[in-house]
């Protein structure tokens, strides 16, 4: 059987017209035609598009002819025994993969946090009212102080170059030393 048969048979099995068919799969309806008729043979494009279309077409059937035009046993078809007998699959896999590495990432930051609360003691609240003058020296001098900790704790060499304070009201206040 030629390939333009074969692709008859396919336009036979789709139910649809020509033109129909040709505008399912995305082609020229002129090239249906002249693939039907034997004056060209179909591209990889157009075979590919047929595929596409109709997954449960056999490549070795449209391609070569060979075998039975439906896919009896497909690698990508997944049954209850073959499930409970093989391996997980790619995507299985990948989806398992990602969600121990966003849990590895949640405990990271979890982690960091506790550190982070151990190491800054939790800032006072004050409600600020538009009226209240900010006592900056104060607020200044605190600063300096937990950040100095901090860094001698941490880091030796380390020098302040800016504090940054940030208010509920979404102020904000940069000072230098």
């Amino acid at each position: 059987m030629e390939i333009n048969e074969r692709i008859t048979k396919v336009l036979e099995y789709s139910g649809f017209s020509a033109s129909e068919f040709a505008d399912e799969i995305d082609v020229q309806r002129s090239s249906i035609s002249h693939i039907i008729s034997g004056r060209n043979k179909p591209s990889l494009e157009f075979v590919t598009k047929i595929k596409n279309r109709f997954p449960e077409l056999s490549w070795d059937w449209i391609i070569l002819g060979t075998g039975e035009m439906k896919q009896t046993d497909s690698p990508f078809s997944t049954s209850e025994k073959q499930e409970e007998n093989s391996a997980p699959d790619l995507f299985t896999l990948i989806d398992e993969d990602y969600k121990n590495e966003v849990f590895v990432q949640e405990n990271i930051q979890n982690e960091t946090l506790r550190e982070l609360n151990k190491s800054f003691p939790s800032p006072r609240k004050e409600i600020l009212s538009d009226s209240q003058r900010l006592d900056i020296q104060e607020n200044i001098s605190e600063a300096q102080n937990i950040v100095n900790e901090t860094v001698t704790k941490n880091n030796t060499e380390g020098k302040i170059k800016r504090i940054v304070f940030f208010y509920e009201n979404g102020k904000f206040e940069a000072f230098e030393p």
